[in-house]
């Protein structure tokens, strides 16, 4: 069977690119948008540095995407920035547990209060080492180190049940996996991986419930109910919903993203899945026959031990990969083929 790229003639690499997990291809009608509002403000853009009818349809996109009310989601620039702000919400000497290797930007808001128990535990136990005195479990829902995949529902299962909340970073799964981003009390996204986005671009859902346990702590008039009738004084009121955790926008990225999510959106999630973890399969299978076994697992993200030296002979085959961790790390996205897969084996082969 062959796997040809989907979205047509929106992205154009120029060599083989396997490395969507450390940043997407932008599709030209994001690269457009980008460059036309550029152009804008170059030549004294009347309007001002951009659009908030362009951010208002990237986080529509995004909401659509993760199933959630638009209402439900906070723009913002990254994920660091969103898991800091819940950080701050806990109380002094909460217990937060993380899968251990947890990428920092879900560790270190929290580690740097120096008041909290911060607990780490093998990822295939941590639904098993929620507690009692657990406040907040915190992981990514695919690692980016080895590409394991986090079992999401026995997470909410245990927490549920010892009354902990749930923080899910999907930046390493956002645009090619399935979420249901209202399962979970938060979950945090950075846009410039598989959603596809520029930087600069990031998404924060928050449930109702959840959202009375945070302070806006870097509010200004993006937050407040009435933006631009709070452009001077006192905030009068904050926004009734997650917008109130909103940061000014990055305008050029929010253009770009708009466009971004759109075709993602035009595309469908699922054929991104069935292609990206299609694309997958094959490798580790290929890797298989070739002595080098990947970690084992289903995501679009494969990960070879012991293989992170071979990162520098691939680049110098035109092919693009990552070194994390002591892995070769090659990620596959909805603009990579069957022919991708195969130029990377051969490399690794010689």
């Amino acid at each position: 069977m062959e796997f040809e790229p989907l979205g047509g003639d929106e992205f154009a690499p120029t060599q083989t690119y396997l490395n969507t997990s450390t940043c997407g291809l932008l599709p030209r009608r994001a690269v457009a948008a980008v460059t036309a509002l550029a152009a804008e403000l170059a030549a004294g853009r009347p309007g001002g540095s951009g659009d908030d009818e362009a951010v208002a349809a990237a986080r529509a996109s995004y909401a659509r995407i993760v199933g959630v009310d638009p209402d439900r989601v906070a723009t913002g620039g990254s994920v660091a920035v969103h898991v800091g702000l819940i950080a701050q919400s806990l109380p002094a000497g909460a217990e937060v547990l993380f899968p251990e290797g947890e990428f920092s930007s879900v560790i270190d808001p929290f580690l740097v209060r120096g008041d909290l128990k911060l607990r780490y535990v093998p990822l295939e136990r941590i639904a098993d080492s929620v507690g009692a005195d657990t406040a907040l479990v915190a992981l990514s829902s695919v690692q980016s180190a080895d590409g394991r995949t986090a079992d999401l529902a026995a997470v909410r299962a245990a927490a549920a049940a010892h009354g902990a909340r749930t923080l899910v970073d999907a930046t390493q799964s956002a645009g090619w996996l399935p979420l249901r981003a209202g399962d979970f009390d938060y979950t945090v996204s950075g846009g410039f991986k598989y959603l596809i986005c520029p930087r600069g671009v990031s998404f924060l859902t928050v449930t109702e419930e959840a959202q009375e346990s945070l302070t806006p702590i870097h509010a200004g008039m993006a937050a407040s109910a009435d933006p631009w009738g709070s452009v001077y004084g006192p905030l009068a009121e904050l926004a009734r919903s997650a917008l109130r955790f909103d940061e000014p926008p990055a305008y050029l990225s929010y253009h770009g993203a708009a466009a971004s999510l759109a075709l993602l959106e035009e595309i469908g999630i699922e054929r991104v899945h069935a292609h990206g973890t299609a694309l997958a399969a094959r490798f580790r299978a290929g890797l298989e026959r070739i002595g080098h076994p990947a970690v084992p697992d289903t995501s679009v993200v494969v990960a070879v031990p012991g293989l992170g030296d071979r990162h520098a002979d691939l680049l110098r085959a035109g092919v693009v990969t990552a070194a994390r961790a002591g892995n070769l790390r090659a990620s596959f996205h909805l603009y990579n083929t069957d022919a991708d897969v195969d130029r990377a084996l051969d490399v690794l082969s010689a």
